[in-house]
């Protein structure tokens, strides 16, 4: 609700400077469309699509027919109605993302650089609100603007700047949307081109899909698992699925941990964990005690909670990863294996951290990887692509044994 009343300020500010929509002159030498535009785009990066909306309306205001604008607020609605929790909510932004959108291209016709713009945003939005069809629209945008590359001026192009806009974001709706093999097509596209705007992009987003792609070299994942690697923050939950789903943790331990109780269950269900669309495998981790996984003490609440929705840190996973180990060898010794070095592997990471040696024991088996200089980067949240490919190596291992 906090989101709307900012949008909702946001409108009746620029409304009163508007004149109640009619077109008002400029206050100054950078109060023009195009300037009002890219800002609202920069803001976009930054993470605030809601002031990024004043902007786009502002330059509305200056000129209504300035497409870039339109299809910039078109973007806003379609950012909305991807985080919007409630479906009927969702279902009105995306609504108006497209109404705008189509205004955009309406109003862009007789400037082909303006519509290079509008159709690379509109891929974009197409993108953020996935509604059906979505994927095939993206792609109907995609062909038309390749057509018109040969004609577009890149230095009027006040945000995008480089044609390679269009295959990046292309890239990202084929990743999104499942297409790993095409998005790293298309993404490398991109990188053979002389390195611009959207080339260190490109090169993050076609290694992400890369590790999927490796991922699924020997195993075909499920559609849940495809939605939970292309999230760039995984959480609890996510893990708790895919150990489960993926990798069939029930199973596997039922056959070789000795158990009193064949019917053996959690101790307790976590309040927080009630309902949740991940309940059944959160609750088979917690069956199985899996290291990195437990139920950690609220003090607000004062119980015990899975906490679902906390984003799963890189050392977080390493002690889950060595834990299955663990369970799956039965070698006690694993968890304290390099504990006592006096130099750590690690530039990032000290060899008395409680993490130190799961660390060693993951990246040692080539479940988890340091960056290029060597850093473990523990603190870091884990992306889906990294999960997923980390999985599927521990499931490699899970065959030896």
């Amino acid at each position: 609700m906090k989101k709307y009343l900012i949008f909702l300020t946001g409108l009746l500010l620029i409304l009163s400077l508007a004149g109640c929509g009619k077109k008002v002159k400029p206050q100054s030498i950078e109060d023009n469309p195009a300037h009002h535009y890219l800002m609202g785009m920069e803001l976009i990066d930054q993470g605030m699509p809601d002031k990024a909306f004043v902007r786009f309306e502002r330059a509305v205001a200056l000129d209504d027919e300035y497409a870039p604008a339109i299809a910039g607020k078109a973007l806003v609605y379609a950012m909305r109605a991807e985080s919007e929790s409630d479906k009927e909510y969702s279902a009105v932004d995306a609504e108006r993302a497209i109404t705008q959108f189509d205004k955009a291209v309406r109003e862009a016709r007789r400037d082909r650089s303006q519509k290079f713009s509008v159709y690379v945003t509109g891929i974009r939005v197409y993108t953020h609100i996935a509604t059906r069809g979505w994927l095939q629209r993206a792609e109907d945008l995609y062909a038309d603007a390749k057509l018109m590359v040969k004609y577009v001026v890149e230095e009027d192009l006040p945000y995008y700047r480089q044609t390679e806009a269009l295959h990046y974001f292309m890239g990202e709706a084929y990743f999104k949307g499942g297409e790993f093999r095409k998005s790293e097509d298309v993404l490398g596209g991109v990188l053979s081109a002389s390195p611009g705007k959207w080339h260190d992009k490109a090169n993050a987003l076609y290694n992400r899909a890369q590790k999927i792609l490796r991922a699924m070299s020997n195993y075909t994942l499920t559609d849940v698992a495809k939605k939970i690697a292309v999230k760039e923050e995984v959480d609890r939950a996510d893990v708790a699925a895919l150990l489960v789903d993926e990798l069939h943790l029930d199973r596997l331990f039922a056959g070789r941990i000795p158990v009193p109780d064949k019917d053996r269950k959690a101790e307790f269900t976590p309040a927080d964990v009630v309902g949740h669309m991940f309940e059944p495998e959160i609750m088979t981790v917690l069956k199985w005690n899996v290291r990195g996984l437990e139920p950690t003490y609220d003090e607000q609440t004062r119980a015990y909670l899975f906490h679902p929705a906390k984003p799963m840190t890189r050392k977080e996973l390493a002690f889950v990863l060595e834990d299955v180990l663990i369970k799956l060898t039965g070698d006690e010794t694993i968890s304290t294996k390099y504990m006592g070095q006096s130099k750590s592997l690690y530039p990032d990471v000290a060899s008395t951290d409680a993490w130190y040696n799961a660390i060693v024991t993951v990246v040692n088996r080539n479940l988890m990887e340091t960056d290029l200089s060597g850093a473990f980067r523990p603190d870091a949240n884990m992306d889906g692509a990294d999960l997923i490919l980390s999985l599927m190596r521990l499931r490699n291992i899970m065959n030896i044994y």
